[in-house]
């Protein structure tokens, strides 16, 4: 560990692989530092829908760059990605509503409307279930299994090092502290998400990071048709800030916590997309703590499954596996800080991170060393001859 680099990056999620790609295209050296054998958390754990088009503000802007990156980086790092946009079914009018406020909102450019017929046609749900719809043009998918490991593969055939295995005791400017020894480098950035608490609690703290625990499953069913794109429900308008924030959306939340108490309590956002092997993935229920509970409930699944029926209109559905993701909330979506010069804090907090970390951590890359490169090199350059 005695080379100096001009990037430390503690954490391999997709946040942590962010600042390596960003720092590599900039011409720098790198190393990540993880304390798994590999890509392991959040970022493997999701449903692999990039929501672009639902986001707002600082998280659109992030999301809006993320999307480009990622349509760069899927050839050249050697993994599928999909220009499917997204499908949402509106199974109610209130949830109709929102999408045409939505549409409105954004001059008609980010969502087409559907009709029921349309709705059906593009998607393998029951007769007489969709009351219209809409289509998300933008949107992206990916296999989050095969994503993340292949950008880190990449990033590791172009030169960056990997420390697995290798557990962080203390970040300082200029140097990261680890169980293996000491990494030098001119600039660190910590993107370890829900686990800031055990490097920076006071940052932690200051900000309301907590856990948030999401359950999810992968099943075997049996469709009419492919789904050939991420699909949305009226639970997932609530989840998203796009959306959320349309005139209608209240109305929208009252009713379905009225009419769905369970799910309401258990957080729900019913989300699928199908795998190339035809496996659905259904996401998710949602659970925040301090600390994750180990034991997860049989009958969220249960819950989950009967939507899934009711949509799909097939009784057919057998669950092949059982997973649960965890991922930092706060109440702000993103936490960027710097505990010390040249160190930087970077945590995505709204469950949005394969969404936005790429545009985000290219932001983060750019404020430590866009003019101010040449310093930090001639003292990384120093620190060498050292």
């Amino acid at each position: 560990m005695g080379r100096h680099y001009d990037l430390v990056v503690v954490g391999a999620g997709i946040v942590g692989l962010g600042h390596a790609v960003a720092a590599l295209r900039r011409g720098l050296t790198v190393a990540v530092v993880d304390r798994a054998s590999g890509i392991t958390g959040a970022s493997v754990r999701n449903s692999g829908h990039l929501c672009v088009t639902g986001q707002e503000g600082e998280a659109r802007a992030y999301a809006e760059l993320a999307r480009e990156l990622w349509l760069t980086l899927a050839p050249e790092a050697g993994f599928w990605l999909g220009e499917t946009g997204t499908m949402v079914v509106a199974r109610a009018e209130d949830e109709l509503a929102v999408l045409e406020e939505f549409r409105e909102r954004r001059g008609g450019q980010d969502a087409r409307i559907l009709t029921p017929a349309e709705v059906r046609d593009r998607v393998p749900v029951a007769d007489g279930v969709a009351v219209g719809g809409a289509f998300l043009p933008a949107d992206l998918q990916v296999d989050p299994r095969e994503a993340p490991t292949a950008i880190g593969r990449w990033l590791d055939a172009h030169g960056v090092d990997f420390f697995w295995q290798t557990a962080v005791v203390g970040v300082e400017t200029g140097r990261v502290h680890t169980t293996r020894g000491r990494l030098a480098g001119d600039a660190v950035v910590v993107a370890v998400d829900h686990d800031l608490d055990q490097l920076f609690p006071g940052l932690a703290d200051d900000h309301g990071i907590r856990r948030c625990a999401v359950d999810m499953m992968l099943l075997e069913a049996e469709l009419d048709r492919p789904l050939t794109s991420p699909l949305l429900t009226g639970w997932s308008l609530l989840r998203y800030a796009g959306f959320a924030r349309t005139p209608s959306a209240s109305a929208l939340h009252d009713r379905l916590a009225a009419e769905h108490p369970a799910l309401a309590a258990l957080d729900a956002n019913q989300l699928y997309t199908q795998r190339a092997d035809g496996a659905l993935l259904i996401g998710g229920t949602q659970h925040r703590s301090e600390d994750v509970s180990p034991f997860q409930l049989e009958g969220a699944f249960d819950l989950l499954l009967e939507q899934a029926r009711e949509l799909f209109g097939t009784a057919d559905l057998r669950v092949r596996e059982r997973w649960q993701g965890v991922y930092a909330s706060a109440p702000d979506e993103f936490l960027v800080a710097s505990p010390a010069p040249a160190v930087r804090v970077v945590s995505v907090t709204a469950g949005i991170g394969m969404t936005t970390g790429l545009g985000l951590a290219d932001r983060v890359v750019d404020e430590l060393f866009a003019g101010a490169l040449g310093s930090l090199t001639s003292a990384g350059s120093a620190a060498r001859a050292r």
